[in-house]
């Protein structure tokens, strides 16, 4: 089916995806930009935030796990019409329930419907850009995800305007939620219907009893944890820096507060700058000889930063880091999607490793630290990073028998 689109079909595809990666970022950073707020409006304290941002992280991880149930019942297109619809009506509600009613519950329902949405449609997102990337034949998942780190840096923005203006948690997401619903009416009508991320042969698709037994099937798969491995390292070390580089580079190497937001700047445009840049790299030298190069990278970059006796050397450092972590999770996704017809499943399995370090990890490494000290416990990180190099070896390409050879 994917070889009878037109060009013209293929470039709104794309160009969809594109705008469903931005749109995740853009709620994500529309929340998370605004907590400081909502602290002071609900009159809640520190713990309490902690159990709203678990809350959400427990969403996320339910709706990672469910997507490949959601995608047989429903395809990808509708599915991720379906959950941007559920994660903008949740930001309206972290909004409502913030200004308007005052209520936590409201919040918290806000933040499961945020997260629910959000889980679910990474994976959703993932599979449609995987089959972008195979259709092109050539590297590209790094770029979408530049596109929702592009999203999380203009919903910060938006959330910086709106508190500058004075602008309510309520009003700010009403309208970040409408901007949502609209793309993705919008993103709907521009994705083709297509069943090739579960079925290759959609006239003839199969029962939906059998497209769950594929959902599930990855994880009984030795490969998918590998990947996992791989995601997982990465993943600990983007969360890491993202929680703890410029509280690690203003306290610990004693270099102030406004360094610190300085070195996690150029670990993120580092990051940036690979995911938009790499993907040529990656069809020159293969996945493995990156991701194994860049863990390699990761680990010195993380090694310098803890050894590191300057504030130069702790940005070089912070450069490094943001390099090496770039392209792990989104070649794990690629890897995790090689065979179309089990790409839900093993795309869902690999995230759901991947996405628990991401959202566990830096809460874990802040436990450690207050017992060895933070410096101390980023070489949990180091560690990792080796690790995800020696895994590696599960992301070279699927070979043509290796795939699903089910017909109907």
């Amino acid at each position: 089916m994917d070889s009878a689109l037109t060009r013209s079909q293929f470039v709104r595809w794309r160009a969809a995806i594109f705008a469903i990666f931005l749109a995740s970022g853009l709620s994500i950073a529309t929340w998370a930009s605004r907590v400081p707020d909502i602290k002071v409006a609900l009159d809640i304290d520190k713990a309490q935030v902690g159990l709203l941002l678990l809350a959400a992280g427990i969403a996320s991880i339910i709706g990672i796990s469910t997507s490949p149930a959601m995608m047989a019942r429903t395809g990808a297109r509708r599915g991720m019409l379906l959950m941007m619809l559920i994660f903008g009506v949740g930001v309206a509600l972290i909004g409502l329930g913030t200004n308007v009613f005052g209520s936590v519950p409201m919040v918290i329902a806000g933040l499961a419907m945020f997260g629910y949405g959000n889980g679910n449609l990474d994976v959703m997102m993932n599979v449609e850009a995987t089959a972008i990337e195979q259709q092109m034949g050539r590297t590209v998942l790094p770029v979408f995800h530049a596109f929702f780190s592009l999203g999380t840096v203009l919903g910060a923005g938006a959330g910086a305007l709106a508190v500058s203006i004075g602008a309510d948690v309520a009003s700010h997401g009403i309208t970040m939620a409408a901007v949502i619903v609209v793309a993705a009416v919008v993103c709907y009508l521009n994705v083709p219907v297509r069943e090739a991320a579960l079925d290759p042969e959609p006239q003839e698709k199969p029962h939906w009893r059998e497209r769950m037994h594929v959902a599930l099937s990855a994880w009984r798969e030795p490969r998918t944890y590998a990947l996992g491995v791989v995601m997982l390292g990465m993943s600990f070390a983007e969360g890491g820096a993202n929680d703890w580089l410029a509280l690690g580079t203003a306290e610990d190497h004693g270099a102030g507060a406004a360094a610190g937001a300085a070195a996690l700047a150029v670990f993120s445009i580092a990051m940036t700058v690979v995911r938009v840049f790499g993907g040529p790299l990656v069809d020159r030298f293969g996945r493995v000889v990156v991701l194994r190069v860049l863990a390699v990278t990761a680990a010195g970059g993380i090694l310098l930063f803890i050894l590191a006796p300057n504030t130069p050397l702790v940005f070089v450092a912070a450069a490094l880091w943001g390099i090496g972590a770039s392209l792990g999770f989104p070649l794990g996704m690629s890897a995790a999607a090689d065979d179309p017809a089990k790409a839900a499943a093993r795309v869902s399995a690999a995230a759901t490793i991947g996405y628990i370090a991401f959202l566990g990890g830096p809460p874990v490494l802040g436990f450690i630290a207050n017992h060895i000290g933070l410096l101390n416990t980023l070489y949990v990180l180091v560690v990792l990073a080796v690790l995800s190099g020696l895994f590696s070896g599960a992301a070279r390409p699927l070979r043509q028998d290796e795939m699903s050879t089910t017909t109907k």
